[in-house]
């Protein structure tokens, strides 16, 4: 502890960024050079939990909440003046507002760059003007599990120059603009994740030449009307997109020369499934469903990916759109989330549209029976069955959430028999629910003896593997 105490100020600030502010704080007992020595790090990690949440109950204690809200007056006021980098509140139990703008008015002014806030927000409670217009910040992270976010009612005052990643999560999230509108307030964003967000109108465009890492935009629909009347993008360089949405009826302009990852979202409700897979006939003119064929412009807008996902209520969407669907040929990774009471309808078009396919990965094998479920499964007897699988070069397959049914032992023997390229399989089990691995011993010794004899039929590495990371809507 010598060696330590005699370094320089500057180099024990820095050592301290690396704890939380409360583990710096208890480095002032050391000695007399170390006390409030934390108070000069420009790092600053307050998190209410570790005063609030250390045992069961203790949460409850409105003293110990007042002590985190004091020990935080206390490090604000021990800086002073004093320039800050990064700021990150995390207080779950809530923080009184008069407080809070206080401890916001204090970093903004010092030219806080990285601002983090994860707080349960009052209902009603808006955001400090400070915020809209701070010349220095370029990191900016609002997150509200329950609560609403309301951004500045004075937007068209937003401003933030420095600005160059916006990441906002909450239940909801309100803006009194357009989303473009916003957009030209931050001149140099590269970076752009919204969940919660409601259109506040039914035409939306994102344009943002600057937007290059990541876009991640989980929408609500349309404040105006539930399905989004039209949804642009116009984001040449963007790289990463994750798009979740209710289906908009057009996609007029799709901009996205750039993209090598997308991950898409959209969603539809039972109704407009059942009319989805009705003959055309069936449909009124006015139909709304009979424009969700236009999901096809915002897939030639992104063909040029090489990694894509795609959950199992786009599937559905892209029924209607097989014989149209662009060609994938930069497509290395396929990945497709299914569902108990969802189509694969689209599959075989997507597997035949995609020649350079390499990994093949699925959320759960178990999906809904049509009779317009293709060759790709082996749920009804087709005379070509496999056909769009023996055209397809992918060379392995993932599976995830595995439930140990015979519909999934069923469709494994069929991709092992009908992909000709393939060389490894895994197969990761379930974690949660009713299967069968863990109330039964017997079930899981059959399993491993039936991959065994696949090794031994096919010229093809099959392995059963432990629960994995499963698909996320952000």
């Amino acid at each position: 502890m010598d060696l330590v105490s005699s370094l320089p100020d500057d180099v024990r600030c820095h050592i301290l960024s690396f704890l939380t502010t409360k583990e710096s704080a208890l480095t002032s007992v050391l000695s007399k050079k170390w006390r409030n020595l934390f108070a000069l790090v420009p790092n600053l990690d307050l998190d209410d939990s570790e005063f609030l949440h250390p045992e069961e109950g203790k949460w409850e204690r409105d003293e110990i909440l007042d002590s985190f809200l004091d020990f935080v007056d206390r490090v604000l006021s021990l800086q002073g003046n004093a320039p800050i980098r990064r700021f990150s509140l995390r207080c779950e139990t809530g923080v009184p507002p008069a407080r809070f703008n206080r401890w916001l008015h204090k970093v903004l002014q010092r030219g806080v760059a990285d601002l983090e806030l994860i707080i349960e927000f009052e209902d009603g409670y808006l955001l400090p003007r400070e915020l809209f217009v701070s010349e220095t910040l370029v990191n900016l992270r609002l997150k509200s599990e329950f609560g609403c976010v309301h951004w500045w009612p004075g937007a068209e005052g937003t401003f933030l120059p420095m600005l160059q990643s916006l990441d906002i999560g909450c239940a909801m999230f309100f803006c009194d603009d357009k989303l473009q509108k916003l957009l030209r307030c931050f001149p140099v964003i590269e970076e752009l994740r919204l969940v919660g967000m409601e259109w506040i109108d039914s035409h939306v465009t994102v344009s943002c030449a600057t937007l290059t890492n990541q876009l991640l935009l989980c929408s609500t629909g349309s404040k105006t009307s539930r399905n989004p009347k039209s949804v642009s993008f116009d984001t040449p360089n963007l790289l990463s997109l994750a798009y979740s949405d209710l289906v908009a009826e057009d996609y007029p302009l799709v901009n996205m020369k750039s993209l090598f990852k997308a991950r898409i979202i959209l969603g539809v409700d039972e109704d407009q499934i059942a009319r989805i897979r009705a003959p055309n006939n069936y449909l009124s003119d006015d139909d709304v469903v009979r424009r969700f064929g236009n999901v096809v412009k915002l897939m030639k807008g992104i063909q040029n990916v090489q990694q894509l996902h795609l959950h199992s209520d786009t599937l559905e969407v892209l029924s209607l759109c097989c014989e149209s669907m662009p060609v994938f040929n930069n497509v290395k990774m396929l990945g497709i989330k299914s569902d108990d009471d969802r189509g694969w309808q689209a599959v075989p078009a997507l597997l035949k549209n995609c020649p350079h396919l390499e990994t093949l990965t699925f959320e759960g094998l178990v999906h809904d029976v049509t009779d317009k479920c293709g060759d790709a499964c082996d749920c009804i007897y087709r005379k070509e069955k496999g056909r769009s699988l023996k055209s397809c070069p992918v060379k392995v397959v993932e599976i995830k959430e595995f439930r140990v049914t015979m519909k999934e032992m069923h469709l494994i023997e069929h991709f092992l028999d009908n992909f000709p390229c393939l060389k490894e399989m895994k197969i990761y089990r379930e974690e949660y629910g009713p299967s069968q691995f863990r109330n039964d011993p017997a079930v899981y010794d059959l399993i491993l003896e039936m991959i065994e004899e696949y090794k031994d039929l096919y010229s093809c590495n099959v392995q059963l593997l432990e629960p994995c990371d499963k698909w996320t809507e952000q």
